[in-house]
């Protein structure tokens, strides 16, 4: 941004979804720019989205990759607003024409969560009785639980993250636990509710979970500027890598797809691991490749070298036979 345009006070309108996780990531977005550029204000601009009005149907039924999002790309396109705040994991690999990721910020543990109903609080999944119910909305965590603890049942469950736990805590409700992202109940202080952390060996995370991306128009020179100072590099290079992979497979909300990726600072190397899951978990492919980043070359190299290990990652997911997977989930 030109020294004259930091000067010039503006109110800049944020556009995110209703939800209280939503609100509660925009306003640390908010809060941030609020403190790098007092001179300007910003007003937050909440609205629902496709996947907030449905609740009745499974995500991977709707039929829409843009569940949690367009809304919002309409109102940036259409300029309600400046730009919008996104859970990344929900933000579409491949943005519509003229839009524009401008900052991934730094990343909250991106790890699944289970949480237990006061009646299971001291077991675990694979202590729990034969038949309890697990609730979960994602595809991907249901192909993976399911290899690893078979004796459980797993049905789905929607709504924000204080209506799926009030489903959990109802005496009367079937769900033994229900698996939720740790980033979502952390960030609404809740994190006190989780009994177990899933390890990498249990369930890969989503693309991107536990990122913020803030999306505004490419030709926007002003908004871009403005939040490309909220970019966390090493965030935003593993997310680049996570979002390649995924955007090579041509994959979605309901396509189980589970990533783990791992900067090491002191060896300068960005590990990707990718798997891809028939529905029931019997078929399940995976894979890991690193790349070795050098901080002294230019970031956007850096960012295409993060890029490229996703396609390789992806590519070979498909040699050993994701591609037969992806094609049967397709049908």
């Amino acid at each position: 941004m030109s020294e004259q345009q930091q000067q010039q006070p503006r109110t800049f309108r944020i556009g995110t979804r209703k939800s209280q996780l939503a609100m509660v990531q925009t306003q640390l977005v908010c809060s941030t720019l609020e403190s790098l550029y007092p001179q300007h204000k910003f007003e937050i601009v909440a609205m629902s989205t496709t996947g907030d009005r449905i609740l009745d149907v499974a995500l991977s039924k709707i039929g829409e990759k843009a569940l949690f999002t367009k809304e919002l790309e309409v109102a940036l396109e259409d300029g309600r607003v400046d730009f919008v705040v996104h859970s990344l994991k929900d933000l579409p690999t491949t943005l519509p024409a003229g839009m524009y990721l401008g900052a991934v910020m730094e990343r909250e543990n991106p790890h699944d969560a289970l949480v237990l109903s006061e009646k299971h609080k001291d077991a675990t999944l694979a202590s729990l009785p034969a038949g309890s119910v697990i609730g979960t909305s994602s595809l991907r965590r249901v192909a993976q639980l399911k290899r690893a603890y078979p004796h459980l049942v797993f049905t789905d469950v929607r709504g924000n993250l204080n209506t799926r736990l009030a489903k959990l805590d109802d005496p009367s409700g079937p769900y033994a636990g229900i698996v939720l992202a740790v980033a979502g109940l952390t960030r609404i202080h809740l994190a006190h509710r989780i009994s177990h952390i899933l390890t990498p060996a249990e369930s890969l995370h989503a693309v991107s979970q536990g990122a913020l991306g803030v999306e505004c128009r490419e030709n926007d020179q002003v908004c871009t500027d403005l939040i490309d100072s909220l970019n966390h590099t090493n965030t935003r290079l593993a997310c680049t890598s996570e979002r390649s992979l995924m955007r090579t497979l041509e994959g979605g909300c309901s396509v189980p797809i589970g990533v783990n990726s791992a900067l090491d600072q002191q060896k300068h190397t960005l590990s990707l691991r990718g798997l891809v899951a028939s529905l029931d978990g019997q078929n399940v492919v995976e894979h890991e490749s690193s790349v070795a980043l050098d901080p002294s070359v230019p970031l956007n190299q850096q960012y295409h070298l993060a890029n490229q290990l996703g396609v390789d990652v992806a590519n070979k997911l498909i040699e050993l036979g994701a591609g037969a997977i992806l094609k049967e989930l397709a049908h």
